[in-house]
């Protein structure tokens, strides 16, 4: 069997090419449709579901690379003619649904690959290159208008295949012509090919308009609209000797070997500070924190239920801490309740003093299992138990 094209036969390449894509676009839809309908109750489903969702996208991505060399290969040979091309509202149709095609197989893990990328968290690529893209930004905007898009693309791309599959039975039954045969493997006796042919301008234009009515569609379904947030708790304003002026709040976990960071946007620091300590004490701090604030990538819906942060029951976590000396920066010895549970904190700090303006960086790790959150979760390879916080701000002396 040549390897080439010719104008009434496929040669061995793009036969290779059709089948391996198909193969592997059909095991990664399957594969992401039982990885979203899988529970997540305990530590062994959420790692099972990580590990359908992960083997998903890298089957997915492995597709997108298959297609593109697909699809290169195909523009560099010459195109077999239809075997019905006189016919022309069929051989039209037919043509559209290879352009919707050509173009799904690529919009579809493009999509997936880039909501990934714009994500934090949850179920990595299996393969060495690194989980973002330098032109996607970690957001949840972004992400959000990706995944919906995917899920468009997707559902495009599911109609499209079964047009496909159902145009070449009604050739193999009922017109009875070689047309699905001649893309098996082997040589198949073909006959004269009709010279009449759709063209491509038609049904590339048309494959467009198909894209651009199902954006429509899904915009007006919602799909690229973020979701409401449960309603964060609204803290009140502090009064204090130190305002603070900015600062940052976030956390790191490792989830199933990846790490995962978020933020708290909201939250509120009263603090007494004088450089000189009275009684071994420079002051103290008392930090509210809003914990339906947080972001947290792909895992924030997860992170403020009911298992975890659980939000709604406790909307703030509070650290009262005393300001102390230590041998190198300073020390805010305190507790940190979380989840209705108290526990005693040691958080070291640098602080540069500059008349009446502060910077302060301290880092702390925490056990999540001392807050009770993700109890479920005892493997530490699907959650980790320590969580990183990282803290800094700049504040300044009130009158």
């Amino acid at each position: 069997m040549p390897r080439s094209n010719t104008a009434i036969r496929y040669g061995s390449v793009a036969k290779t090419f059709h089948w391996l894509t198909a193969l592997l676009i059909i095991s990664a839809l399957i594969l992401g449709f039982i990885a979203y309908r899988a529970p997540y109750e305990d530590s062994a489903q959420l790692a099972f579901k990580a590990t359908l969702f992960s083997l998903h996208k890298t089957v997915g991505l492995t597709a997108f690379f298959s297609a593109a060399l697909r699809i290169l290969w195909a523009f560099s040979q010459p195109r077999p003619k239809l075997l019905n091309g006189d016919h022309g509202l069929e051989a039209w149709a037919a043509e559209t649904a290879h352009w919707v095609l050509y173009g799904s197989m690529v919009l579809v893990p493009l999509t997936g690959w880039t909501h990934h990328a714009a994500t934090t968290g949850f179920a990595p690529i299996w393969w060495p290159f690194g989980q973002s893209l330098f032109f996607v930004p970690k957001d949840p905007t972004v992400a959000t208008i990706l995944g919906g898009a995917h899920f468009l693309f997707v559902v495009v791309l599911v109609l499209t295949l079964l047009a496909h599959i159902g145009g070449a039975l009604k050739h193999f039954i009922i017109d009875r012509d070689k047309t699905l045969q001649r893309m098996l493997p082997g040589n198949t006796d073909l006959p004269e090919q009709p010279s009449d042919q759709p063209g491509h301008l038609r049904p590339a234009l048309t494959a467009l308009a198909v894209w651009a009515v199902a954006l429509v569609i899904g915009a007006n379904a919602g799909l690229f609209a973020t979701e409401d947030r449960a309603e964060t708790a609204a803290l009140a304003e502090v009064s204090s000797e130190w305002q603070v002026q900015s600062g940052t709040l976030d956390i790191s976990v490792q989830q199933f070997g990846a790490e995962v960071t978020g933020t708290f946007a909201d939250w509120t620091a009263e603090i007494a500070f004088n450089e000189d300590p009275t009684d071994g004490t420079h002051g103290s701090v008392t930090v509210t924190i809003a914990i339906g604030s947080l972001t947290l990538g792909s895992v924030t819906d997860q992170a403020l239920g009911a298992d975890y942060l659980n939000a709604t029951a406790f909307p703030t976590a509070t650290y009262v801490a005393d300001l102390l000396p230590a041998e190198t920066g300073y020390l805010a010895k305190g507790e940190l309740t979380i989840n209705d549970h108290a526990v005693p904190i040691d958080l070291p700090f640098e602080l540069t003093l500059d008349g009446n303006s502060a910077d302060m960086t301290g880092t702390v790790s925490l056990d999540r299992r001392a807050f009770h959150v993700g109890d479920d979760m005892t493997d530490e390879s699907s959650l980790g138990f320590d969580v990183d916080v990282n803290v800094a701000l700049t504040a300044t002396r009130g009158e």
